[in-house]
């Protein structure tokens, strides 16, 4: 490690170290922004909230006050301390790897070290998935801090000063946080290719049926929504046909006297009726949608009711260790096989600067970048209405390069649940890996929703018949994410990089923002073209 001269400190630590193996839903709160937010129920960044329009802006990357725990003379027992035989493997083998000076013996020890950190760090997720879990564990399973002074000070200062709660209750999860929300239900464990859950885990099943009932219910409230918008418009219309039917003129040299109906106001009157009648159907198809909204809100109140009484509110101890599994692939995928997947943060390999670090704050700043440019980076369509869903988002502290998708939507419920993204905390450059998340995101969203013909429609058949015409060789998934990097990074800024074909395809299914597209019309006949298809196809209702 750029020749760790081993400190008194460190050395003293190494050596001398011991370590010890129904809340009902109001009518007035009828279009709620999310699921049981009336009443005493705390808002999770887990619940979905489709009024949400973009997030918030960024003002503090970083808390003023730093925080003490590194500066915990203790910290390296702490962290090992209180823990099985795991802690004491760590520590030996952290010990030898940090004093071996021959490359060969000291890469073996490497290996090994790896292999430990993750048994000892499963340890670390039992006990976040509780909630019981003290400051020091949880930064060292944050940010794969076992030992400060693997770092600088410069870099202890800079991890002392992250923000550590979620102020603005976005889904984006720091590891700990992540297994508390799964062990504590507000989450449901990763989907993976393993058995299903045995049936006698009630819980779990009662879980599952909860996340299609919560679907059932967002969709019976944007459809409520859509049919009161709806009938709203109608009402409106009829208004303003009376007001051009009884407005009259003063008929000319008599005092009081206004002017007959006019052709045009005859007709109006004639249509009143017919437009009344509308409205009456609106409103009727309005009642049955509030009808289908209780019952929708009644099943999800008795379901909670289920998973409450089947121990809901016990830590999920399986779906933690289950979800830890699929972290630890996480964050081989997000190195790759030629990547650096030793897990433990230390100089040696990060290099990060303050705004170059997959933090918190750092990452939603990218995902608001992104957004600002392809507006519907983060939306889903539903029975004709586009609803923004942003993904969870989990930290993972490693030094990979590049995110993905983990998976697009909730097996359970496709209409409202969040998709999952992985984004490595420590990579060399933050923007590429979020933009790689978001583009598998794109990817395999606009794939499920196409099912079987997603060869054929939509973004991915339109992507793969390109593909095809190319005669490409490998994987179309990754042409498809490389493009998209060229996509928001250049053709954004009018630098025309990317064929004609996938210019045109990504306009129609992945438009810029309209601000994007009013500055590029002017630079290129090419981005003129396109805008021009945007107005032919907003003519002919075919947009």
């Amino acid at each position: 490690m750029d020749d760790f001269g081993l400190d008194p400190e460190l050395a003293a630590l190494l050596d001398d170290t011991p370590v010890i193996a129904n809340t009902k839903l109001k009518k007035d709160s009828l279009f709620s922004k999310t699921i049981d937010t009336s009443g005493t129920k705390t808002y999770s960044p887990a619940d979905v909230d489709l009024t949400d329009t973009s997030f918030q802006e960024i003002t503090n990357f970083f808390s003023d006050q730093p925080s003490n725990t590194l500066a915990d003379p203790a910290y390296y027992k702490k962290v090992l301390g209180n823990e099985n035989d795991t802690a004491q493997r760590i520590h030996t083998l952290l010990s030898k790897y940090l004093t071996c000076q021959d490359s060969k013996d000291r890469g073996v020890y490497r290996q090994q070290l790896i292999t430990a950190y993750w048994d000892f760090t499963a340890n670390l997720a039992q006990r976040a998935g509780s909630g019981k879990i003290d400051p020091v564990k949880k930064m060292s399973l944050r940010f794969g801090l076992i030992l400060p002074t693997l770092l600088t000070p410069e870099q202890k200062d800079l991890f002392s000063r992250i923000i550590d709660q979620n102020i603005m209750r976005v889904p984006l999860y720091y590891l700990d946080e992540w297994f508390y929300a799964i062990g504590s239900g507000q989450i449901g464990p990763s989907s993976t290719d393993e058995a299903k859950s045995s049936k006698k885990d009630e819980s779990s099943r009662f879980q599952q049926l909860l996340g299609k009932a919560q679907g059932k219910l967002q969709s019976a409230e944007n459809l409520l929504r859509a049919k009161s918008d709806e009938r709203g418009i109608a009402e409106d219309d009829f208004k303003r046909k009376i007001e051009v039917a009884f407005q009259h003129d003063s008929l000319p040299g008599f005092s009081g006297v206004k002017t007959a109906f006019t052709d045009l106001q005859k007709r109006t009157l004639s249509e009143l009726g017919e437009s009344l009648r509308k409205i009456m159907q609106l409103d009727k198809e309005l009642q049955n949608f509030i009808e289908d909204y209780d019952n929708a809100d009644a099943d999800v109140r008795t379901l909670q009711q289920k998973v409450e009484s089947s121990g809901g509110g016990v830590t999920n101890v399986s779906g933690v260790a289950t979800e830890f599994d699929t972290i630890r692939q996480m964050a081989k995928m997000t190195c790759g096989r030629q990547g650096n997947h030793f897990p433990i943060l230390t100089r040696e390999y990060f290099h990060c600067s303050s705004r170059e670090i997959g933090t918190r704050e750092n990452v939603l700043e990218t995902l608001r970048w992104i957004e600002s440019i392809d507006v519907e980076a983060y939306c889903r369509q539903y029975k004709s209405q586009l609803n923004r869903i942003p993904p969870f988002v989990v930290l993972i502290p490693s030094y990979g390069e590049y995110g993905f998708c983990w998976e697009p939507f909730d097996r359970y419920n496709r209409v409202t649940s969040r998709g999952r993204i992985a984004i490595p905390m420590y990579a060399k450059n933050l923007k590429i890996a979020v933009l790689t998340a978001v583009a598998d995101l794109r990817w395999q969203v606009a794939k499920e929703k196409a099912s079987y013909y997603w060869m054929e429609e939509g973004l991915t058949g339109n992507y793969y018949q390109w593909f095809q015409s190319q005669k490409l060789k490998g994987d179309v998934k990754e042409y498809f994410i490389n493009d998209y990097l060229l996509w928001m990074l250049k053709e954004s800024e009018g630098i025309q990089k990317l064929s004609k074909e996938v210019r045109g395809v990504f306009w129609r299914y992945m438009p810029f923002a309209s601000e994007v597209k009013a500055k590029l019309k002017p630079r290129a006949l090419v981005y003129q073209e396109l805008c021009q298809r945007d107005i032919n196809r907003e003519l002919s209702d075919g947009y």
